[in-house]
């Protein structure tokens, strides 16, 4: 008999450390680290710190991700950001009864759907891509589409941390074949996009061991996976090939990464290393 998923607690510590080659006068900073209460999971707990030590505020943008903003106005040689987070997800539910080709069209027109069908920047992908998806994906509905086109993806994009940097686009990552999960979720975005399913980019985190140890802090990372239209937004992990479950905890949502980014900011000064990411989880419950 298999076990029948069950709801989990799951404390996060998302930790950036930025170093500067000198110190800078001062910095402007937006950080997107702080879960989302949703029908899925509940936010029980979330906190962000920074030192230096500064005034933090936030708000919601306009994708309903909340934002925390802070500034340094000081000099500073460094900075260090943690979001603590403490969540309880629940497995997913059901599968919607999807719409027709033909509902869906009718359900996109003059609304705010329409934003997930175009395509951006990092989402453009030749012509000639998004027929193999249309050919992969002929006949199929909505859900089924969605795990073909996934599947074409993954089949092609392996999974190959390295390879790619934070501005790689999705016709780059299916060029060389390797990527991460943001690469292979942006060109996830752009062939089902293409085939005419609205769908946008998922920031979050995925708990590394689906059975871990109570209690035992587990090393992992952020993640980024795709949710589409078909009557309601539905959660898949085109680099797990799975759907969204209460390993998954969501951050915020958007056209791709730039709506979403976990930091971003503006400094004056001398340009120092990568930022140092660290994420850690571990289940409470």
């Amino acid at each position: 008999m298999t076990a029948t998923p069950a709801s989990r607690r799951l404390r996060i510590k998302h930790v950036t450390k930025v170093s500067y080659a000198q110190p800078v006068a001062s910095s402007h900073n937006e950080v997107r680290m702080t879960p989302l209460t949703l029908p899925a999971q509940t936010t029980l707990d979330s906190r962000v710190t920074v030192n230096p030590t500064t005034p933090t505020w936030s708000y919601w943008d306009y994708w309903g991700t909340q934002v925390t903003g802070f500034d340094l106005m000081d000099p500073h040689g460094h900075l260090s950001i943690t979001a603590s987070s403490l969540v309880e997800t629940h497995p997913a539910g059901p599968l919607p009864a999807p719409p027709t080709w033909a509902e869906l069209g009718r359900q996109t027109a003059d609304s705010r759907l329409l934003e997930f069908l175009d395509s951006t920047v990092r989402t453009t992908v030749p012509a000639g891509l998004v027929e193999k998806a249309q050919e992969v994906s002929a006949g199929l509905d909505l859900h089924a589409t969605a795990v073909a086109v996934s599947a074409l993806v993954a089949d092609r994009v392996s999974y190959l941390p390295g390879t790619t940097g934070v501005n790689t686009s999705a016709a780059e990552a299916w060029e060389q074949g390797a990527g991460v999960c943001q690469d292979i979720a942006h060109v996830t975005l752009a062939l089902l996009r293409g085939v005419g399913l609205p769908t946008r980019y998922v920031s979050g985190y995925l708990h590394p061991e689906r059975d871990a140890e109570l209690h035992r802090p587990v090393a992992g990372q952020s993640h980024a996976w795709v949710e589409y239209w078909a009557g309601e937004w539905c959660g898949y992990d085109p680099t797990n090939r799975v759907r969204a479950d209460e390993s998954h905890v969501v951050v915020g949502r958007g056209r791709d990464y730039d709506d979403v980014t976990p930091h971003k900011g503006i400094y004056r000064g001398v340009a120092g290393g990568p930022p140092e990411v660290t994420v850690e989880f571990t289940r409470v419950a």
